[in-house]
């Protein structure tokens, strides 16, 4: 038995919105035996765009019953049947999540229309309920109300019923299918193509536009696990209803995985992307020369377009490295702009400042000191090899960092006999790195080092 159902609601997401409308219609797999629709009070306000599209207004639901009042006999229709809808997985996440506030527990098999009309009457320019009813033939005077799109989505079913010569509907409803559980515009053999490598995977909106990247162990794994579960968010509505396709590169190790998918949000952007776009240092040590011709040092918030020196994820760690450079180099703290009062200088109080901040040691020496500390910090930031297990068995990967900088990565069949930078280069794409990365790659150095290999500059 199924259970074609349609609703019309406050919003796009079952957590912070609220039912208006809602049709049920029964079918036995030949024939329609029941019609259930009901007006909803939703409790809260009807936004004007909503009652433009669907007609019901505030005053129309008023005297209707709530949810929680018209949820038993709701339930009584609903359970031990199949739930079918349009876009199955918006209306099943409303009722679920609804018939739980009010006490109910539905855990049911659905099917989507959208994803089997795909399959059973290929080759139609659009899948949305209005316009694929109107190529059919299938009249709907109420479009946008809950039994006008719930008697249309009914016909639609009888049509697919009959049509499915290759068996689509059964193969759905088999539990290991999970196609139910899929993006209603995403096709199943895009999934049943997922590599089960380390890589980063894509999803593209409906123009291919790159709307999520993220990285996995294993592709195939971590991609059905987004499907997985009926969460009523906006977030993940939303999400599920832009996927319409799925690409990926499979990389060699977790750590590849890892850079490359943070080097591609920063370069794509994509819209269901949050936490990588946040993360980079927010603090640098940068070098200028002043008015008088000495080299200064100081740390300030990290800018776009200015090259830093090196940087920090907190100014305190900053001020820090600049003191330990002050003392060993001889460097004046009010050059450094560590100390900003006009008393007398505490460099020269405690006899590492030789009186630059008062005119009385030449910028040429000072400056030579300068130059010294700065070569010092490149010096101390290791050029080194990430050498690892490749995509496949006669490949090996590298990744490569230069003077404490992420230059790139990528693969060879032959091993490595020769170490130096620039040879290595020529093996490598170079990879826009951040302090993201950077991070990533000493981490592991640091738990691996039997996999680290020196490099000459």
């Amino acid at each position: 038995m199924y259970a074609i159902v349609d609703i019309e609601t406050t919003g796009g997401h079952a957590s912070a919105n609220g039912i208006t409308d809602i049709a049920i219609v029964l079918h036995d797999g030949e024939k329609v035996y029941h019609q259930f629709q009901s007006l909803i009070n939703p409790q809260q306000p009807i936004p004007i765009y909503i009652q433009a599209l669907t007609g019901i207004n505030n005053d129309m639901v008023k005297e209707a019953p709530t949810f929680a009042e018209a949820a038993q006999e709701i339930y009584n229709l609903l359970q031990e049947k199949i739930f079918i809808a349009h876009n199955v997985n918006f209306d099943y996440s409303f009722v679920r999540y609804h018939l739980a506030a009010a006490g109910f527990n539905l855990d049911s098999k659905k099917l989507c229309t959208v994803r089997l009309s795909r399959k059973i009457l290929p080759g139609y320019p659009s899948y949305s309920l209005g316009k694929l009813c109107h190529h059919l033939g299938i009249g709907n005077d109420s479009r946008h109300r809950a039994m006008g799109d719930a008697f249309a989505t009914s016909t639609l079913f009888s049509m697919l019923l009959k049509n499915d010569l290759e068996g689509h509907i059964q193969a759905s409803l088999l539990q290991k299918s999970k196609e139910q559980l899929l993006p209603p515009h995403l096709p199943k053999t895009i999934m049943d193509q997922l590599p089960k490598n380390p890589g980063v995977y894509y999803f593209h909106d409906q123009k291919g536009k790159v709307i999520y990247v993220g990285k996995a162990k294993n592709i195939k794994k971590r991609v059905n696990s987004h499907f997985t579960g009926n969460n009523p968010n906006k977030q993940r509505q939303n999400f599920l209803r832009d996927i319409y396709n799925i690409t990926w590169q499979i990389c060699g190790t977790e750590l590849m995985a890892l850079i490359l998918e943070a080097s591609e949000i920063k370069k794509l952007w994509p819209e269901h992307n949050r936490a990588l776009k946040r993360f980079d240092h927010a603090f640098a040590l940068y070098q200028f020369e002043d008015q008088n011709g000495y080299l200064r040092l100081a740390i300030g918030k990290k800018k776009k377009y200015n090259k830093p020196i090196y940087t920090f994820g907190l100014m305190l760690e900053g001020y820090e490295l600049l003191r330990k450079l002050m003392v060993d180099f001889n460097l004046c703290p009010k050059l450094c702009f560590v100390q900003k009062n006009d008393e007398c200088c505490n460099g020269i109080n405690d006899g590492y400042c030789f009186g630059a901040c008062e005119g009385k040691e030449l910028c040429e020496a000072y400056n030579l000191r300068v130059t010294k500390a700065i070569e010092h910090l490149r010096v101390t930031m290791p050029t080194f090899l990430i050498y690892d297990k490749g995509r496949e068995a006669d490949e090996q990967s590298l990744i490569l960092m230069e003077e404490g900088q992420f230059y790139g990565m990528g693969y060879v069949k032959e091993a490595i006999n020769n170490t130096d930078v620039e040879v290595l280069k020529g093996l490598l794409t170079p990879i826009v790195g951040n302090d993201y990365i950077k991070n990533l790659i000493y981490q592991f150095a640091n738990s691996n080092p039997e996999k680290l290999i020196a490099v000459n500059c």
